[in-house]
């Protein structure tokens, strides 16, 4: 997916925890005193063809340093980030600070007030 989509696409990937059961399943497991084993059920979507896979909690830590070596691969394809030359931009600075500022006019606002 990410080699079809180095041109142009995205590649969107989710990761939840799931049980890979039913909810009635897990109250009977749960009732009876046995354990629930956790998975992580990874989807990967391209907008065209969509994969997944269900990794063990064992197995986790081992998925997740072959997919970085994966994302490692493919980050060439993103766009550079723009910077902004550090001169430049402490020259707007030092003329904000430096330009005159403009004075509010006082408002003399008039009080009514009641005699007694």
């Amino acid at each position: 997916m990410y080699e079809r989509s180095t041109e142009k696409g995205s590649v969107w990937v989710t990761m939840k925890r799931s049980t890979l059961k039913g909810k009635a399943q897990l109250q009977k497991m749960e009732k009876k005193g046995q354990e629930v084993e956790h998975r992580c059920l990874i989807r990967a979507s391209d907008g065209k063809k969509s994969i997944s896979t269900s990794v063990s909690l064992k197995e986790y830590a081992k998925f997740q340093a072959s997919y970085a070596t994966v994302l490692k691969a493919h980050m060439h394809a993103l766009k550079k980030r723009e910077r902004k030359d550090k001169k430049k931009a402490a020259d707007v600075e030092k003329a904000i600070e430096t330009a005159p500022k403009k004075q509010k006019k006082a408002s003399s606002k008039k009080t009514s007030g009641s005699k007694s």
